[in-house]
């Protein structure tokens, strides 16, 4: 027996790999050592990895890494984990950090569940965010979102006592699943108030799926959760 509830795997993302630039692939062999963390299913120790004590943020699925480079330069004094399945992403960010001298920030190229399930101790980190994942539009699609009841409940694990779990998301019917799924999660509260989206707070930077969504005329809803 497991005093670990079993998390049922749902595949939440696609790989749609595009070829990587010899730009992103010098990064990926150059720049991997000192950016890089290997998924290799030993806990991740930060205060080893950043070489300080420091609040830990986790971003799950950075795309390119736009929001997570602005974050970085605004709060240095935040230490930044970022896992991204698609390595063009991941190989771009680390160019940027490189050129722009920024230190906060370490990278994982894994399925984000895996690494929160196996490498993510209990109750160590300090912000968990989601944002802009692929909202699956058609219905048969709807049980492929990762924001379901099993797995808020694995991040819940993972975050200290008054940690937030934030999301963003530019598709409206999405945006009303994260709100069903999180005002019936179990050790949440709603830190806009119950059943009311947040304001985006200034460490989420305006990014370019946002700005995608707003001329296409989408909104974009902001939910935060504490772990209480």
């Amino acid at each position: 027996m497991t005093d670990q509830p079993i998390y049922r795997r749902i595949r939440s993302f696609v790989r749609r790999e595009g070829r990587m630039t010899p730009s992103q692939q010098r990064a990926m062999d150059e720049l991997w050592p000192h950016y890089g963390v290997e998924a290799d299913g030993q806990p991740i120790d930060a205060v080893a990895l950043f070489g300080r004590q420091a609040p830990l943020v986790v971003e799950i699925g950075f795309g390119n890494g736009e929001a997570m480079l602005h974050m970085s330069q605004l709060h240095p004094e935040w230490d930044f984990l970022g896992i991204e399945v698609h390595r063009p992403g991941v190989g771009a960010l680390m160019l940027r950090l490189q050129e722009q001298g920024i230190d906060n920030v370490r990278l994982m190229s894994e399925d984000a569940v895996e690494i929160l399930r196996q490498q993510i101790a209990d109750a160590s980190v300090d912000k968990l965010l989601l944002f802009f994942p692929d909202p699956w539009h058609k219905k048969k699609h709807h049980k492929r979102r990762i924001v379901q009841g099993e797995f808020v409940q694995l991040l819940r694990r993972k975050l200290k006592q008054a940690g937030v779990f934030h999301m963003a998301t530019d598709w409206q019917p999405y945006a009303e699943h994260m709100m069903i799924v999180m005002e019936q999660a179990e050790g949440y509260s709603n830190t806009a108030g119950k059943e009311t989206y947040s304001e985006a707070p200034d460490y989420r930077p305006v990014t370019k799926f946002e700005r995608r969504g707003r001329r296409l005329g989408h909104g974009v809803w902001d939910l935060i959760y504490r772990n209480d």
